[in-house]
């Protein structure tokens, strides 16, 4: 069959009416400064699909990051903000790093761009150089305005032990998906995480007694209503991937996903005013222990995504590390099937050396998708003959000690 003739399905039952008439989601064109290896990098693009090859360390994986720093949160490798600008032997060496483009948005052409600018002498403390936001030309107030034009989801090496490792990296994959069809939710989870943190500081500080006691029952009302607005959003995003990724796609097996923890169980069992309500009792309960742990022992950032590969029975963390790549990627290109059903448009996939480890079969049902993907795919790879099945379709660059040019 040829790769361009192939159709997506998504589950009808899960598609309701599109918020508005979109287009298809691209970055029509990039540009870099300073960021990374990339002293200064313009790309034209047609929006079509994206195939960066070249050895590695040459720059692949950092333009997709860039591109990643588009949507909110630290990018693809959770990098600092200081960690991003341009070194030369663990010195500074460029005033600031910029990334911008003119993005065919979710709601129209927009202009988005982020970085941060600082002294080449300054040596200030990690995290305290604020990465800003631009959309349209103006700053914006915080990151969570990008979740409003663009949604970018990812595959990299670094997510191959995803079900192997602890909850936190699935915690974060899953969020990723939510912010796609749900904006909102990353400034939900940032609120939720600054009053976990303040809560956190005022017991460590004060102490379970000592503590303002009106200031602690006032933070742990935030964190419990926020805390069950982020639970919600998650299982409500799990419970509509859950009946799409249960199909499978070609050769990427069929998968059961579910969310597990405490306050999941609330919101499954009663209402989010009762879950709240028994989420802010267990915190005033749990204070001299999270005093001494500094932390707190329930919440969503307890709560772990569980997968399990349908066709052997087998739960993720049991299967093969080519069974377990094969999921992850099953579970992104069900969500994009599910957004293409759900909205009309779906994320940006950054898709890092992920070709070349797959089979025959595999690698030809991934292009497949990628060309009936509803949105741009950015594609690296060392050997950019893997590529070769896409044809004309994708746009190729040759990367090289961080010069970039068409193929």
């Amino acid at each position: 069959m040829p790769l361009a003739a192939v159709k997506t399905q998504a589950d009808p039952d899960s598609a309701p009416a599109p918020r508005a008439e979109i287009g298809y989601t691209a970055l029509r064109t990039l540009s870099l400064t300073g960021f990374r290896n990339h002293a200064g990098l313009r790309l034209d693009l047609s929006g079509g699909p994206v195939v960066l090859a070249g050895e590695n360390g040459s720059g692949k994986t950092n333009i997709l990051e860039a591109v990643s720093l588009l949507t909110p949160g630290r990018g693809l490798r959770s990098a600092r903000t200081e960690a991003l600008f341009q070194m030369r032997d663990g010195v500074r060496i460029a005033p600031q790093w910029a990334v911008a483009a003119q993005v065919n948005g979710v709601f129209g052409p927009v202009d988005l761009g982020t970085g941060c600018e600082a002294t080449l002498d300054d040596d200030a403390k990690p995290g305290s150089l604020r990465r800003k936001v631009r959309v349209n030309g103006a700053t914006a107030p915080s990151q969570s305005a990008l979740a409003e034009h663009l949604a970018a989801v990812w595959v990299t090496p670094a997510m191959n032990q995803l079900f192997l490792d602890g909850g936190a990296a699935r915690r974060r994959f899953l969020d990723r998906l939510v912010y796609a069809v749900d904006p909102a939710h990353a400034g939900r989870v940032t609120a939720y995480e600054k009053a976990l943190r303040d809560r956190s500081k005022l017991l460590k500080e004060s102490g379970p007694h000592g503590a303002d006691q009106a200031w602690l029952d006032a933070l742990e009302a935030q964190i419990a209503e926020r805390g069950v607005a982020v639970t919600a959003a998650r299982l409500d995003l799990t419970a509509r991937l859950a009946r799409v990724a249960a199909i499978g796609f070609g050769p990427f097996p069929g998968a059961e996903v579910s969310l597990e923890g405490v306050v999941e169980d609330w919101l499954v069992q009663g209402a989010a005013l009762t879950a709240e309500d028994a989420f802010r009792a267990m915190l005033a309960e749990g204070r001299v222990l999270d005093a001494q742990s500094g932390g707190a022992a329930v919440g969503p950032h307890r709560s772990d995504l569980k997968v399990r590969h349908l066709a052997k029975g087998a739960p993720a963390e049991q299967c093969s590390t080519g069974e377990q790549k094969a999921l992850l990627l099953a579970l992104v290109l069900a969500h994009a099937r599910l957004l293409t059903a759900e909205t009309g448009t779906a994320p940006i996939l950054l898709l890092d050396e992920v070709a070349a480890h797959l089979d025959g079969a595999k690698r030809t049902a991934l292009f497949e998708a990628v060309l009936a993907h509803g949105a741009q795919t950015w594609m690296t790879g060392t050997d950019a003959s893997v590529f070769d099945p896409l044809g004309e379709a994708a746009e190729r660059f040759r990367v090289e000690n961080a010069a970039v040019t068409p193929v």
